[in-house]
């Protein structure tokens, strides 16, 4: 399981050119699944995204987590993020998860992370073709993979 954290200002997903969900201050986190991943992988996961400290406190200082913010979580599936580029320059998704893998772990992700968070995450749709708008704050991105937890 692979992920893109973004600390944004704002962030909202539009499908069919109306605006599904949206966010204010917090994260837009786009979530690639794998054949492999299991609840471990998104157990892991969440407990690192709400425990991140990349969020200013009185000092200026990253040193406080989105909890401690009230901040909001906008997730979007995204299976691009599993793309292999080793051959040529056409991707291969061969390592991104089939949809009867991929969208019960795509909810159990979304169920884990807003019980985490003691609040509804936000979300895109899962296979939509997706419009995501955001303004990064910072700017502030880290990427995560299960399969590099050392």
């Amino acid at each position: 399981m692979r992920i893109v954290i973004q600390r944004v200002s704002h962030a909202s997903v539009t499908i069919n050119n109306k605006k599904k969900s949206e966010i204010n201050n917090g994260f837009l986190i786009l979530l690639g699944i794998e054949e492999a991943d299991n609840q471990e992988d998104i157990d892991w996961l969440c407990k690192k995204i709400i425990g991140l400290r990349v969020f200013d406190d009185e000092n200026g200082i990253m040193n406080k987590n989105i909890i401690d913010t009230e901040g909001e979580i906008l997730l979007v599936s995204q299976f691009t993020l599993m793309a292999s580029y080793k051959k040529g320059n056409r991707p291969s998704y061969i390592r991104a998860a089939r949809h009867e893998t991929a969208i019960p772990l795509y909810t159990s992700f979304c169920q884990t992370l807003s019980q985490a968070l003691g609040k509804t995450v936000k979300t895109g749709e899962f296979g939509a073709d997706m419009k995501v708008e955001l303004l990064n704050d910072g700017p502030v991105t880290i990427c995560m993979d299960t399969k590099n937890k050392e």
